[in-house]
């Protein structure tokens, strides 16, 4: 399995689906993907307490339930970093010690707010931004673990002033910088100013519609684009249209007849049942 790092360093775009449990991790893996994100967002809609309400051990957890069973690298998203410079420390130390390939700290205010999910943001100071990327570098142990910086100045301010946070936080030591906008245009000309490699959101419908295709986000430095929740919006499209045809009596349309035992099968597959069951049946056949 690629490290980050390495991948990184490639000409590539990484594309990065979310995954916020096992068997997402492994349905990433067979599809054929090379690394998975770990959306504090989407994890919050999971938990109904949003990511303002998400602590550190919450998310390592995921983590180590997610690479118990798959080696595909983390992309995690932590956020602000759960406090301030000296927090920073911990949030790295758990983060390699878990397996987590890179780690995503965003100048966010910290406690986070709830109306960041309805496009309010509130940022700390471009000063302390750095300060936690300087404090993350020294933290860090492991020289292929990713320090993406973050910033969300688009959404407050111009472009001009997130290009000039995310060039503050390049001369700090960033691996990797994210400024977060989703306009194809201004992606165009955050890739032209600022230095491979760069992250992105994947667009929520894939690339099929959106003006950039992969190759062109990764001609312009782009090397990681996360799919932060459209997997996760597919799941509860499932989810809601199974409960409302369980509990009205109707057949499900989009499993159709004999399909939930079909998928069933498939889950258990994806599980890995087969390998435990030989395990077992080598091991305790005289028991």
């Amino acid at each position: 399995m690629e490290k980050l790092s390495t991948l990184f360093r490639g000409d590539d775009l990484v594309v990065a689906p979310v995954a916020l449990s096992p068997i997402m991790a492994r349905l990433a893996e067979e599809a054929g993907f090379k690394a998975v994100y770990l959306s504090g967002g989407s994890l919050g809609w999971v938990k109904c307490v949003t990511e303002a309400n998400l602590t550190l051990p919450e998310l390592i957890e995921t983590v180590v339930d997610m690479r118990t069973v798959c080696k595909l690298p983390v992309v995690l998203d932590a956020g602000g970093g759960w406090g301030d410079p000296v927090h920073i420390h911990r949030t790295i130390a758990m983060s390699e010690v878990t397996g987590v390939g890179a780690i995503e700290i965003e100048d966010q205010l910290l406690p986070r707010r709830v109306e960041h999910h309805v496009g309010i943001d509130h940022l700390v100071p471009a000063e302390l931004m750095v300060k936690k990327i300087t404090e993350a570098l020294a933290a860090r142990t492991d020289p292929d673990f990713v320090i993406i910086a973050r910033t969300n100045a688009r959404r407050v301010h111009d472009l001009d002033e997130a290009l000039r946070r995310a060039e503050a936080f390049k001369r700090a030591g960033a691996d990797m910088l994210f400024v977060h906008t989703r306009n194809a245009d201004e992606l165009r000309i955050v890739g032209e100013r600022l230095p491979s490699p760069l992250m992105t959101f994947a667009p929520p419908d894939g690339f099929s519609t959106f003006p950039m295709s992969e190759r062109d986000l990764a001609g312009l430095g782009y090397r990681l684009a996360a799919s932060s929740g459209t997997a996760f919006a597919a799941m509860v499209k499932a989810v809601r249209q199974s409960y409302r045809c369980l509990a009205g009596g109707t057949l499900d349309p989009f499993l159709g007849p004999g399909g939930a035992d079909k998928e069933m099968k498939a889950a258990q597959a994806t599980s890995g049942l087969d390998r435990l069951l030989e395990i077992e049946r080598r091991t305790m056949k005289d028991a």
